[in-house]
C-alpha cells in the first residue's frame, strides 16, 4: 500500500498528522492458530486441500472441511457419498462422455447440481414423459429440484462431467459409493 505522508484522507488543507494503520490479515496469534488446526492430520474431520489428502469418503454426521472443487475433480465414480447429516447429504458425481443419472423423482427430498467441469442436458418435469424445462448445463451452473419433480441430467460434452449434488434430507446410505451407473440401478432395485 502507497501512503503519501500526512495526506490522510484528504489533500490539503484537510489533512491531519495521524498514523496511517494497515490491516494485516494474516497476523500469527489468530490466523495460525487455525492453520496448525488445518493441517494437525490427528483431527480427521478437518481435511487439508492438498490433492494428494483428500479421502474420497462419508465423515459421516461430525463437522467436515474439504475443497469440493479439488474432491469433485478427483471423483471418478457414478456417486460417492461425502458427507451424511440429519437433514442434508452431499454426493460427488462423474458422468462418462453420453451417460445420464437416469430419469428420477425424489417424492420427499429437495435436490441441488452443481456443475464443476463439462457440459450437459438437464430435463425437469411433473411426470416422467412430461419434462417441462430442458437446457443446456456446463461449468459453474446449478440446478434446483424440488421434491416430486421428475430430472434427468445427460452428459452431452466429449469429457466426463463432474459435479456434486446435495440432498435435503439425506437420500443414500451413509457411505455410499456407486462405481458405476449400473452399479446405482442395481442396489435401487
Amino acid at each position: 500500500m502507497y501512503v503519501v505522508p500526512n495526506m490522510y484522507p484528504y489533500p490539503y488543507p484537510y489533512y491531519i498528522n495521524a498514523t496511517v494503520y494497515s490491516y494485516i490479515p494474516r497476523q500469527p496469534m489468530y490466523w495460525g492458530f487455525i492453520d496448525e488446526i488445518a493441517y494437525d492430520e490427528r483431527i480427521s474431520y478437518l481435511q487439508p486441500s492438498n490433492d494428494e489428502s483428500i479421502g474420497l469418503k462419508d465423515y459421516g454426521k461430525g463437522p467436515s472441511i474439504v475443497n469440493i472443487d479439488k474432491a469433485v475433480e478427483k471423483n471418478n465414480t457414478f456417486r460417492t457419498v461425502l458427507w451424511t447429516g440429519n437433514h442434508l447429504q452431499v454426493a460427488l458425481m462423474s458422468l462418462n462422455v453420453g451417460e445420464d443419472i437416469g430419469m428420477e423423482v425424489h417424492p420427499a427430498v429437495d435436490q441441488f447440481l452443481r456443475i464443476e467441469d463439462g457440459q450437459g442436458i438437464v430435463q425437469i418435469g411433473d411426470k416422467k414423459g412430461k419434462l417441462y424445462i430442458q437446457e443446456k448445463v456446463s461449468d459453474g451452473d446449478a440446478i434446483m429440484v424440488p421434491a416430486g419433480k421428475w430430472h434427468n441430467l445427460i452428459n452431452t460434452g466429449d469429457k466426463d462431467l463432474k459435479l456434486y449434488t446435495i440432498y435435503a434430507p439425506p437420500e443414500h446410505p451413509l457411505g455410499n459409493v456407486h462405481k458405476t451407473k449400473a452399479d446405482a440401478m442395481a442396489a435401487h432395485n
